[in-house]
């Protein structure tokens, strides 16, 4: 599975602005929901209960929120760069700038797991954060995101 499996090229956002972690997730709700089809409102809630059981911001400026979406038929990510960085309570008290969302089907089980797992492979690559972080708009992104796999974690 990559990126370009659930990620698609209008679901890069290039330079988001957001004052707080609720705003982003309800920014990326909204989104999301014209991706998907499916209610806002439902999207934010999933991501809020989410964030609830403890932050999915993973440090070095990272955050993946992720739910799952009664309705959704397949996996639905989002990349966005923040204009400016956001607390987003991570595990290193580091400001989040990086963001992939990921909703899932409610029984996506193992593919779930595959999507998250590819996702924090690539963030966990500090030459692919620092690519993210330092290309230039919405096509740059997506060609770092969706490189080949072997290619960006040769090193």
């Amino acid at each position: 599975m990559t990126l370009a499996d659930f990620i698609a090229p209008e679901a890069v956002l290039p330079s988001l602005s957001a004052e707080n972690k609720k705003e982003l997730l309800a920014v990326l709700s909204g989104r999301a929901a014209e991706l998907c089809g499916l209610q806002e409102r439902d999207i934010f809630d999933v991501l809020l209960q989410r964030e609830r059981l403890g932050s999915t911001g993973l440090g070095q400026g990272v955050a993946i929120p992720h739910g799952k979406i009664p309705g959704l038929n397949r996996i639905v990510g989002l990349f966005a760069r923040l204009a400016d960085p956001i607390d987003f309570d991570a595990i290193d008290s580091e400001p989040v700038s990086i963001v992939v969302l990921l909703l899932v089907p409610e029984g996506a089980g193992a593919d779930h797991l595959k999507a998250l797992a590819r996702t924090s492979r690539l963030l966990r690559d500090r030459q692919s954060v620092h690519q993210l972080k330092s290309s230039g708009d919405a096509a740059a992104l997506y060609a770092v995101l969706t490189q080949d796999e072997t290619a960006s974690h040769a090193a």
